[in-house]
């Protein structure tokens, strides 16, 4: 027997669609500042944050494509790109024949370095301080809880 779906109430779905839109206004407002002001998309930046965040400023392929959330396909098409600028190079896997590194160059660090403060900045007018602390301590308990569910239940 198919069980009836479970549709959501006006308020789950005011929750579902608000957050939908939120995410692609700040996304697209904090993006165009990045391409504008420093000549990066925002998935630069994501790729660039992201490799700096790894010991060695260097991640393979394939665990950048799990922190980022993208298909193999899209990382490795954006990374050709961004090799091609020359903010990011390829490297490849001594130990694997078959895997790649992916590393950041000082002209990568240099770019992004030159983007964060305004990025911050940008993150803090258009989100942050609409916020209460209480609101914000909220929020990343929330995302914290639904990343750990949707990550684990693979």
């Amino acid at each position: 027997m198919d069980e009836a779906p479970r549709w959501l109430t006006p308020v789950e779905e005011r929750a579902w669609r608000g957050m939908l839109r939120m995410h692609d206004l700040l996304v697209n407002r904090t993006g165009r500042s990045l391409q504008s002001e420093f000549g990066l998309s925002a998935a630069d930046y994501s790729v660039l944050a992201e490799l700096t965040r790894a010991p060695d400023d260097r991640l393979r392929i394939l665990e950048l494509a799990k922190v980022l959330g993208w298909e193999k396909s899209r990382v490795s098409h954006h990374l050709a790109r961004m090799v091609k600028r020359g903010v990011i190079a390829r490297e490849e896997c001594a130990d694997d024949g078959r895997g790649a590194y992916v590393t950041v160059t000082p002209a990568g660090r240099a770019a992004l370095e030159a983007a964060a403060p305004q990025h911050v900045e940008d993150i803090r007018h258009l989100f942050l301080d609409h916020l209460s602390p209480g609101q914000i301590a909220l929020l990343a308990e929330i995302t914290d809880s639904v990343i750990e569910k949707i990550t684990t239940s693979r």
